[in-house]
């Protein structure tokens, strides 16, 4: 029964998100209808212990990355950079190839180490004006940011410094570039076969007639006859965020030390108490948001004539749809901590732990929770928290490097994550101003492609040994 609860709080969550309902709304009452069929006396304590601590902790880390990258799209549009970026492409790459365009840049600021929710605010801008302009239907977009973002830069790429390629060497005692062969080949095979699906569904749908589409929502400013910045002038924001992030992630902990850092009361008197932070743990949060703040200092710098009559209107918009990004993943967020707590989830991590090949039952197991939780980086967390010295013990005994089984572990978290209550779904959907019924489709490929390339890469090592 208390799995056929955890079944039911997911499917009611996932329809809610599907049909366009707040998960801000909806999240809390699916996970506290749960609680309320396991324990109704538990729903309150739950409720302000759990869902709200996961809530508001989530916010704390985060808004600002939120709100520093919304305003860095903002003025990324504002300042005519992005339009200069497009027809830059259309020139040299040609309107036909848009969807590789928007996967191209997608990944460089993944890989560069840049949040993929702050990629979403990014590149949103651009690839809207590239999509109008080559007249492609605006409900695709949300597939190729996707391929680009959520894919193979975040979690297969040997060396991406995104949090899901990092949790797994604390617990496998690898480094982020644990097998870098099966890594590059899944990378190449959720590439190649991803750029084709989006190929596929783009000539379907423009071969009856669809175009960009009319009366959409959030939609940036359409490119006017004015002159546009150099191309080289446009992209230097988009490269200064991804070297900045890459060289704070490795000078902050210079600066501050690798363990806490404190200020002590002599220096903030009106606290009355030392101000510690435990610089490990937000090292890559501070180095984004310094890099999102160089960025848009550069972009306000060097088109100061264009943006500044439009800053105080364009900035009020960006901060808005930060918000309400960030409040739809931090309700996620708690979703997944309460669900992680009921008597039914701990009845599908053991049901998990029986699955006899270890790459296969470290793959299921981490790609079923990561749906389960609607995170990649929370479900990996924790399946490896419950099960990781069963996995450890399972791979040394078929004599499997550990580095294998860190990159099956890595690219599974970003499996099934994305299924319609995944906060990176509903933060693309809400950033794009469309919905679920209008483009989840081909986020939903995405995931299938990005699954399927996990069997792959283990099929690979069994057939080849690569590491």
């Amino acid at each position: 029964m208390s799995f056929l609860i955890v079944l039911a709080a997911l499917a009611f969550l996932m329809v809610a998100a599907y049909r366009g309902y707040s998960v801000i709304l909806f999240a809390p009452v699916a996970a506290l209808a749960a609680v309320l069929l396991t324990e109704p006396a538990a729903v309150a304590p739950v409720f302000s212990g759990i869902f709200m601590e996961k809530m508001v902790g989530f916010v704390k880390l985060y808004f600002p990355v939120f709100m520093l990258g919304a305003v860095f799209g903002k003025v990324i549009e504002m300042s005519g950079f992005s339009k200069s970026i497009v027809q830059a492409a259309i020139r040299y790459i040609g309107r036909s190839r848009a969807n590789a365009v928007i996967v191209a840049v997608c990944a460089l600021l993944t890989y560069g180490g840049v949040s993929l929710f702050v990629v979403v605010f990014a590149v949103y801008p651009f690839a809207a004006e590239l999509y109008r302009q080559s007249n492609i239907p605006k409900r695709l977009m949300p597939g190729a940011i996707a391929l680009g973002a959520f894919s193979f830069t975040m979690d297969s790429l040997p060396g991406t410094p995104q949090i899901q390629n990092i949790i797994p060497t604390t617990f496998f005692k690898t480094t982020g570039w644990a097998a870098p062969v099966l890594g590059t080949i899944g990378s190449l095979f959720i590439i190649v076969v991803g750029l084709a699906y989006l190929e596929w569904r783009r000539r379907a749908v423009m071969a009856k007639g669809e175009g960009y589409g009319s009366s959409l929502v959030n939609e940036p400013a359409a490119a006017g006859t004015e002159a546009l910045p150099h191309p080289a002038l446009a992209i230097l924001p988009l490269v200064l965020v991804g070297v900045a992030n890459f060289v704070f992630t490795r000078m902050i902990p210079v600066w501050y030390g690798a363990g806490a850092y404190t200020v002590p009361p002599e220096v903030l008197p009106g606290v009355h108490t030392p101000v510690t932070a435990t610089v490990k743990t937000v090292v890559a949060i501070w180095a984004v948001e310094a890099a999102l703040l160089l960025g848009i200092l550069l972009v306000v710098v060097t088109a100061f004539r264009r943006i500044s009559q439009k800053f105080a209107a364009g900035s009020k918009d960006a901060v808005g749809g930060a918000l309400l990004a960030a409040m739809n993943t931090a309700s996620e967020y708690g979703f997944g901590g309460v669900i992680a707590a009921l008597p039914g989830f701990i009845v599908v991590s053991d049901a998990l732990k029986g699955i006899p090949n270890p790459l296969v039952n470290a793959a299921v197991s981490v790609s079923s929770l990561a749906g389960i939780t609607g995170s990649a980086s929370g479900g990996m967390s924790i399946a490896l928290a419950a099960m990781s010295d069963l996995f450890i013990q399972g791979a040394q005994a078929a004599q499997i490097p550990m580095e294998v089984l860190h990159r099956v572990v890595a690219m599974a978290s970003g499996g099934m994550d994305t299924l319609p209550h995944n906060g990176a779904v509903i933060t693309l959907l809400a950033v794009t101003g469309l919905t679920h019924r209008e483009s989840y489709r081909e986020i939903f490929a995405v995931t299938v492609i990005k699954t399927v390339a996990v069997f792959f890469v283990i099929g690979v090592y069994y057939a080849t040994g690569l590491v």
